[in-house]
């Protein structure tokens, strides 16, 4: 226990030391990223999911470079477009085809002048409740990874994860795996 502290103390000062540059965005203001994802069921993280669904995510984002507590980050507007089609699972998923718009905030974990991990949080709204999530509020949460193919483009990995944080009786949340494509300007 005492070592995974130790571990975990190393690493945050390490990201903190290096704070003065933002490993989102190389120097530049502004950054549109395109994702792509597809969906998982049964699962998010932890269990891992177990079931690839027919839904998938196509998303568009505009952030800006901040911090949060001297970590570097980025601030996000997010469109989302969920689509789905068929039926699998005891679901039918073209029913959810419902787009997104959430406000985020990635924080960079660890870091160096070619790759950065990060995880965000966000809230947002869906167009129109349904027996998935039970309401039109909706939480969002990302981890993921980037690397930098050159200095204003970056590719990222990650899992993004919707619910309604048990504000509604219905909860059964969407994720996805995805890939997206930055571009800073």
């Amino acid at each position: 226990m005492k070592k995974n502290l130790c571990t975990l103390l190393i690493c945050c000062t390490t990201t903190i030391a290096h704070a003065e540059t933002n490993p989102f965005f190389n120097g530049y203001d502004s950054q549109v990223t395109i994702n792509l994802g597809t969906g998982v069921n049964g699962g998010f993280l932890i269990p891992p999911p177990s079931q690839f669904v027919p839904y998938a995510m196509l998303q568009i984002q505009y952030s800006q470079p901040t911090s949060f507590f001297r970590v570097p980050a980025r601030k996000t507007i997010n469109t989302t477009m969920n689509i789905g089609y068929g039926k699998k699972y005891g679901w039918r998923w073209d029913d959810f085809t419902i787009p997104i718009a959430l406000l985020s905030e990635d924080i960079a974990l660890f870091y160096n002048d070619n790759w950065y991990t990060f995880i965000g949080l966000g809230i947002g709204m869906q167009l129109q409740q349904n027996e998935r999530i039970g309401s039109k509020l909706i939480f969002g949460f990302k981890i993921g990874a980037g690397y930098h193919l050159s200095e204003c483009t970056a590719l990222e990995l990650f899992a993004q994860h919707y619910s309604n944080g048990n504000t509604a009786p219905e909860n059964n949340s969407y994720a996805f795996f995805g890939a997206g494509l930055s571009y800073n300007f």
